[in-house]
């Protein structure tokens, strides 16, 4: 473990003249000090001393009467903890463990009010700052634990670890309480000036119901904003949540989130909210737009809140393996630049990257006394989370190789190749060491062997994202088609997240880029951009982007615009469809014969009539503008 590079304490002595000699003697966690007989340097006159001996304590506050519930109580969880039925697996134990958890969380805020009260009460100033200083170093130690608990022992899934997280920043955010008691026993709430900010709270936490209630208020007292509080309150009733007991599987509810996203967008595209520009704000947030939260940055008051109500609306299916890279933009975006992290935001930090290790450390750090390390350690340790053999000593080693002038690097290479991937966040910190090292062939096997486990898993987001990391294009290749097989499977994408932002990665190989443009041209047509998404289309197969077992696919998505009520295919774009049909049931692109069954002639035919059909409106339409 490396060492803290930052200055000691300075402690005072009271009585000590500055520049006195002093003798001290070391204690297990204390320390004896008196005045010395001899003079420090520089001072050759003998004066009158100190007649004290001080004993100076590191972990003052273990002494502190009010932190005896604390001390007491959380030993009986502990000790229980110990003698528990280690037998138990599975959900049982997972049960078990989170029970303890939240058991020792109950103690510290049990705790945290007891020396609240203490504080209010006390009329000494000192021991008013003392307590009060207390107060917020058990807030912050529940604060960790809690996060600890969602990440560490609960192993909240995808969907519902949001739902862990919205609860966990409810809880946590309190500073606005205040705000909401104030207008909610107000007379007349929506007359109140700081009624829309609270309105924003609420929706800002996800707290659908009480901001629809204050909604009604605000439809109740002005009778013309009624009819946007109702689309408003509509769309927030909508919002698709998947709940701890709900059956629905997280592509149904991701689909359904889609839907509902469009319709928010539609509303605002429309103007529906211009004439308000409290709800137009509102319809913002509800779209996931990162200026328009940030905006309320004032009512979030912290960074890991702006984390939780941004992937709230815009990436609620959020899986546990992404949580690193968005709360480090969140973090990055909330403090602009303007204040640097404190040791909670590193603290934090260091658990949204499931660096275990590093919270542990952080918190030894920065927490007054052993307590919270040694009893989080306890149950993490029980959680199979500090076995031996996941400990990170193979860390230790990349030091020593590095400073091995001759075959340090061959033998690093050598170790890294050794390393076992058990999971992906232990992959990543083995690639970064070798990113930081430029071994570019490390770095690519590493890449493809998660890669191929991620395929083997069905985890086909991951495997393309390993894949693209590695540049391997056949890889690539071979995952782009298993998307597109998916998708004529189940009729729609997986990972859109991904794919909707491949960027200059799509150009990696043909397939690839095929997939993209793929669903650049579903999101174009989501979105009734019908001209471009017709051009698209057409583009991919004259252009031979598109794989030949796949015209079939394209054509038919074709029929939809071919069936609308303006003319979006020109007779010249038509008769390319023709020609791309003719030339599939002909047989003449790579020799792909097309499968001579009812089903597929039906298609064929369907697909001519629909053009035909087209021809001829596009034939009229512009021989109609020429003549004008």
């Amino acid at each position: 473990m490396e060492e803290l590079d930052v200055e000691p304490a300075l402690t005072v002595v009271p009585g000590v003249a500055p520049g006195r000699g002093l003798h001290f003697q070391w204690g297990p966690g204390e320390m004896l000090v008196c005045e010395a007989a001899f003079p420090g340097a520089g001072h050759g006159e003998k004066g009158p001393g100190c007649p004290y001996i001080y004993v100076l304590r590191k972990d003052q506050d273990i002494y502190l009467h009010t932190l005896r519930k604390l001390f007491n109580e959380s030993h009986g969880i502990f000790v229980g903890l110990q003698r528990s039925e280690e037998e138990l697996s599975g959900k049982s134990r997972k049960a078990q463990l989170v029970g303890v958890s939240k058991n020792y969380r109950s103690v510290i805020r049990a705790c945290m009010e007891d020396m609240h009260q203490v504080a209010i009460s006390t009329r000494d100033p000192a021991l008013h700052n003392q307590y009060s200083t207390q107060v917020s170093i058990l807030s912050a130690m529940e604060l960790i634990w809690n996060l600890c608990e969602i990440l560490f022992v609960e192993v909240a899934p995808a969907g519902h670890l949001l739902l862990h997280l919205l609860d966990w920043v409810r809880l946590h955010v309190c500073d606005v309480d205040s705000m909401v008691r104030e207008v909610l026993n107000s007379e007349n709430p929506s007359k109140h000036e700081l009624f829309w900010n609270v309105v924003d709270i609420f929706v800002l936490q996800g707290r659908m119901e009480d901001a629809r209630h204050l909604l009604s208020k605000e439809a109740a007292a002005n009778p013309t904003s009624k009819g946007m509080c109702k689309i408003l309150d509509d769309l927030m009733k909508k919002m698709p949540i998947l709940g701890l007991g709900n059956t629905q599987t997280l592509t149904e509810m991701e689909l359904k989130w889609q839907h509902w996203h469009e319709e928010c967008q539609r509303y605002l595209q429309d103007g529906t909210f211009a004439s308000n520009s409290h709800m137009e704000s509102i319809c913002k947030i509800l779209l996931g737009d990162e200026n328009a939260i940030l905006e309320k940055k004032e009512l979030m008051t912290t960074w890991y809140h702006f984390l939780v109500t941004r992937l709230l609306y815009s990436h609620p299916a959020v899986k546990p393996v992404e949580l690193r890279f968005y709360a480090q933009s969140s973090l990055d975006q909330f403090l602009g630049g303007e204040n640097s992290p404190e040791p909670l935001d590193t603290i934090l930090m260091a658990a949204f990257e499931f660096e275990i290790h590093q919270v542990i450390k952080e918190c030894s750090i920065a927490l007054s006394n052993w307590w919270f390390v040694a009893h989080l350690t306890d149950l993490l340790d029980h959680c199979k989370l500090l076995q031996s053999h996941n400990l990170y000593l193979w860390q230790l080693g990349v030091d020593y190789f590095d400073h091995c002038s001759e075959y340090g690097r061959v033998y690093l290479e050598l170790h890294i190749e050794r390393i076992p991937l058990t999971t992906e966040q232990k992959a990543l910190k083995v690639l970064r060491i070798c990113e930081q090292r430029q071994m570019h062939e490390q770095v690519r096997s590493i890449c493809k062997i998660m890669a191929m486990k991620a395929l083997h898993n069905n985890r086909l987001g991951s495997a393309l994202s390993w894949s693209i990391r590695a540049k391997d294009a056949a890889f690539a290749t071979l995952i782009s088609d298993r998307f597109l097989k998916d998708y004529c499977e189940r009729g729609s994408f997986s990972d859109l997240d991904l794919i909707d932002n491949l960027g200059p990665s799509m150009l990696l190989s043909d397939r690839l880029t095929f997939l993209g443009k793929y669903r650049e041209f579903h999101r174009l047509y989501g979105e009734k951009r019908f001209s471009e998404a017709a051009k698209l289309l057409l583009m991919l197969m004259t252009a031979h982007i598109a794989p030949c077992s796949f015209w079939m696919t394209l054509l038919t998505d074709a029929l939809p615009l071919l069936e609308q009520k303006e003319v979006i295919f020109s007779a010249e774009q038509t008769y390319e469809l023709m020609r791309c049909l003719e030339d599939l049931t002909a047989g003449k692109l790579d020799n792909q014969k097309l499968q001579d069954d009812d089903i597929e002639t039906t298609k064929v035919e369907m697909l001519r009539l629909a053009f035909a059909r087209n021809l001829a409106r596009a034939i009229v339409k512009e021989g109609t503008l020429e003549g004008s």
